[in-house]
């Protein structure tokens, strides 16, 4: 579990493919000394395992079904990525919660400069807006952020300069695809509704 406040924008150092999989070396400046094999981080939105590590990068492995849902597949050595490692007992609870499970891609339609921060217009597959609530929160990238508005088939947030220069939305453009997570609460109660309404 995560909270969605990136940690670390970390940098692929090597990249490879075995069969359907990808394997993946991530430098990065958290503590990995705390870090487990076996453990999870969050990398972009995508709650991977870490298989082997060393001072300041791991590896992990990336399943073709993983990689037929997300971006990963383009990442290559110098794609940069944002790192949260996992809540541990004790952390603190800022930010929304976040699973690391993404439920889809969603595309940046526009991004607009307003005043120190900048406003995202993003749709995401249509199936997913049932989701997203006014003031809810969303994962984007791994970065848990609050939906300012609903309309239609998009939504937008508000990206703080804080947010914008710390992680990899400030490399992002209109057209780009993203790792969308759906608020967790928001995924019982539409599944609730629909049950009762069977």
């Amino acid at each position: 579990m995560f909270t969605g406040l990136v940690q670390d924008v970390g940098e692929i150092i090597k990249a490879e493919r075995k069969g359907g999989d990808a394997f993946f070396t991530i430098r990065t400046g958290i503590d990995l000394s705390i870090e487990k094999i076996g453990a999870s981080i969050c990398c972009s939105g995508c709650c991977l395992t870490v298989l082997e590590k060393g001072p300041d990068w791991f590896s992990v492995e990336v399943s073709a079904e993983s990689l037929s849902k997300t971006t990963i597949g383009e990442w290559e050595q110098g794609t940069k990525i944002n790192i949260e490692p996992s809540l541990r007992v004790g952390s603190e609870l800022g930010g929304h919660f976040l699973f690391g499970h993404v439920d889809g891609l969603a595309e940046i339609v526009s991004i607009t400069p307003e005043g120190e921060s900048h406003r995202l217009i993003i749709k995401p597959p249509y199936d997913l807006m049932r989701f997203i609530a006014s003031k809810g929160s969303v994962g984007l990238d791994g970065i848990s952020l609050t939906v300012n508005e609903v309309n239609g088939d998009h939504f937008g947030v508000n990206i703080i300069s804080h947010t914008w220069e710390r992680t990899t939305l400030h490399a992002r453009k209109a057209g780009d695809f993203i790792h969308f997570e759906a608020d967790m609460l928001a995924r019982y109660v539409a599944r609730q509704l629909e049950w009762q309404s069977v």
